[in-house]
C-alpha cells in the first residue's frame, strides 16, 4: 500500500511549560516549535506528498501548514477528528509534575491499555480510532495514486506512539517504550502481508529515496541493501 509519514506537531507553548495540554483551545507552536515545524518541512519538501492529513488542534494545523509551504504540488489536506489528541478529561490543562503524583500516572506508565481518563477516553479507544484512520486514508491515497503514493499525517505524541506501536505488532502496554519528539518523522509503509515500520523519531536526514518508493516487497533476508543512494564521488 502507501507510505505513510507520521509528523508530531512542533513545540508548543504548553510543551514549554510542563502542561498537558490535551485537546484545549489557542496551544499553538512556540519559536522553537515552528524552527522544528520548518525543518520537518524543509526535509519533506524532497518528496512530493499526495496528501496532509492534520488533527484539528492548532499546533498541528500549524505544522501541516509549514509542511505545505514547501510542496510544489497541491496535496489533499483533510483535517480529520480521528487522528486528534487523546481526550485527557480532567487530567487537561494540569502539570505533568502534579499529574505525576496521581494514583493512576504508574498505570499510564505500565499498564496503559487499561486506563481510562478520568472524564476522558481510554487509551485504548485511542488506539483504535487513530489507527483506523490512519489505514483507513492509506488505502484512500493508494487508490488514488497507486501504491508508490507518499503522504503525511500530522498528529500527537500518544497518538503517532500508539500507530507505531500497531505497525510493529507491539501490545499497547509497551508503547511507552517508543519515543516521539516534536516535529519528528517517522514512516511506516503499509502492505499485504504486515507493515514494514522504515523510521521512528527522526528528526535529520535525506528523505529523498520516499519519492521513489515502490510496491512493498517482502522483507529482505538478512537485512537487504537499505534505500541509501551512492554518494557522488565527484570523478
Amino acid at each position: 500500500m502507501a507510505t505513510v509519514i507520521l509528523v508530531r506537531h512542533g513545540r508548543t507553548t504548553a510543551n514549554a511549560d510542563g502542561l498537558l495540554a490535551g485537546r484545549s483551545l489557542g496551544v499553538g507552536l512556540d519559536t522553537l516549535g515552528l524552527a522544528q515545524a520548518a525543518n520537518a518541512g524543509e526535509r519533506l519538501s524532497v518528496v512530493p506528498l499526495v496528501g496532509v492529513v492534520s488533527s484539528p488542534l492548532q499546533r498541528c494545523r500549524e505544522t501541516s501548514q509549514l509542511i505545505l509551504d514547501l510542496q510544489g504540488g497541491a496535496p489533499a489536506t483533510p483535517v480529520d477528528e480521528d487522528i486528534t489528541e487523546c481526550d485527557y478529561g480532567d487530567w487537561q490543562g494540569r502539570t505533568l509534575i502534579a499529574l505525576a503524583q496521581e494514583p493512576l500516572w504508574p498505570v499510564v506508565q505500565t499498564h496503559p491499555s487499561s486506563v481510562v481518563f478520568p472524564g476522558g477516553e481510554s487509551m485504548a479507544a485511542m488506539q483504535a480510532r487513530s489507527v483506523a484512520a490512519i489505514r483507513r486514508h492509506d488505502a484512500i491515497f493508494e487508490a488514488e495514486h497507486g501504491p508508490g503514493a507518499v503522504w503525511v499525517a500530522v498528529s500527537h505524541g500518544d497518538i503517532i506512539k500508539s500507530v507505531l506501536a500497531d505497525a510493529l505488532g507491539m501490545h499497547l502496554d509497551l508503547f511507552q517504550r517508543i519515543n516521539v519528539g516534536p516535529a519528528s518523522v517517522s514512516i511506516v509503509r503499509y502492505g499485504p502481508q504486515r507493515p514494514s515500520v522504515h523510521a521512528i523519531n527522526t528528526d535529520a536526514g535525506d528523505l529523498s529515496w520516499l519519492a521513489a518508493a515502490g510496491r512493498v516487497a517482502d522483507a529482505p533476508v538478512g537485512g537487504g541493501a537499505g534505500t541509501q543512494r551512492p554518494r557522488d564521488s565527484g570523478a
